[in-house]
């Protein structure tokens, strides 16, 4: 059981071109479903109606890249001489501290002594520039793939939902089927949903806090934070660490000013994920912090980044199943949030 477990992990994980534009495209079918429904209603075919809310997702993602093609372009032209001002500053704050501080300029044979930890970072830089121009291609196919999947998802979900019914024998089994389906696009739709409301707003405040600080392309740094938000614990990690490089390029060098937008984005997210992400998502949505942050790193161990920002709706989908499955049930203790600390399953 353990060899046909770890074999499954090693298949996902190589076969991530194939699966994760399905993943991808299931999940926000699960989110677009109600709306396809609605259209419905109001008598246009699914086809029609499916098509309408994928321009209508096509048409903002294409505003959104519009907007931020030029500093993203601004940015990867000069990330050469990014990568060489960062350095500069590192070297100014490790100068400060002996045990890290750069080896003093002795020369040998008329030339100066080498900083190992300058040369690494510099090298590690010009790899991940590499790397990110690589994907492209890589990340390009997804999307298509993704898109086009997710339009005959929506099209025939309602054949397809209908088929799964009838492959399950008996009347009971259906009902337990038929309600877990629904009960995971209501929670899925409404957790990405309100997810992408409350990114908005963060996008937006940060986006306003880097231009109050003076941050260049500040409406850059607010997508960023508003996409990363997506990623339970590890995207802010990542936004404070972007906005901390941020700080050093951009900002003129003056102590701990340089700091200040990365100060900024804390104080921001800490209101998001203490006020008002608890308040807005509330106790149905709630997930244990500890199952949150294991598949977070599992997916994202698995896919990168990708997996890492489905892994919430995996693991909802997955909490969804063991309610519904009575051998399975034990697992909700881990998996679920705050109601489960006052509830029968408290030891």
């Amino acid at each position: 059981m353990a060899l046909v477990g770890l074999a499954t992990i090693l298949f996902v994980r190589e076969a991530q071109s194939f699966l994760l534009p399905i993943f991808f495209a299931i999940a926000l079918t699960f989110a677009l479903a109600g709306s396809v429904r609605r259209l419905r209603r109001w008598g246009i075919p699914d086809p029609v109606g499916s098509g309408l809310v994928l321009v209508a997702l096509l048409t903002a993602g294409g505003v959104l890249i519009n907007v931020l093609i030029e500093p993203a372009a601004v940015w990867l032209q000069k990330a050469p001489t990014t990568v060489e001002q960062v350095l500069d500053q590192i070297d100014r704050a490790r100068s400060s501290i002996p045990i890290i501080a750069p080896p003093r300029r002795a020369k040998l044979g008329g030339l100066p002594a080498g900083d190992p930890v300058k040369d690494k970072i510099a090298s590690e830089g010009i790899n991940l520039t590499g790397r990110l121009l690589g994907q492209f291609m890589s990340v390009s196919y997804s999307i298509t793939a993704t898109v086009i999947l997710l339009y005959f998802l929506l099209a025939s979900e309602r054949w397809l939902l209908a088929r799964t019914i009838e492959a399950v024998p008996s009347q009971r089994r259906k009902v337990l089927v038929m309600g877990g389906l629904r009960r995971a696009q209501c929670d899925i739709s409404l957790y990405l949903s309100t997810m992408a409301l409350i990114n908005l707003g963060l996008g937006v405040a940060t986006a306003g806090s880097m231009a109050l600080l003076g941050v260049p392309k500040p409406v850059l740094w607010g997508t960023v934070a508003g996409v990363l938000n997506f990623i339970p614990y590890l995207g802010p990690m990542m936004t404070t660490l972007l906005l901390l490089m941020a700080g050093l390029i951009g900002l003129p060098d003056s102590g701990l000013m340089v700091a200040m937008p990365a100060v900024s984005f804390l104080a921001l997210h800490g209101i998001e994920s203490n006020f008002i992400s608890p308040i807005v998502v509330g106790r149905r949505l709630a997930l244990s912090p500890l199952s949150v942050f294991i598949c977070v790193l599992f997916w994202g161990w698995l896919w990168g980044i990708a997996g890492a920002m489905i892994a919430v709706p995996i693991l909802l989908m997955i909490r969804i199943a063991c309610r519904r499955h009575r051998k399975s049930r034990w697992l909700c203790v881990y998996l679920e949030g705050r109601q489960w600390e006052t509830g029968p399953w408290r030891p």
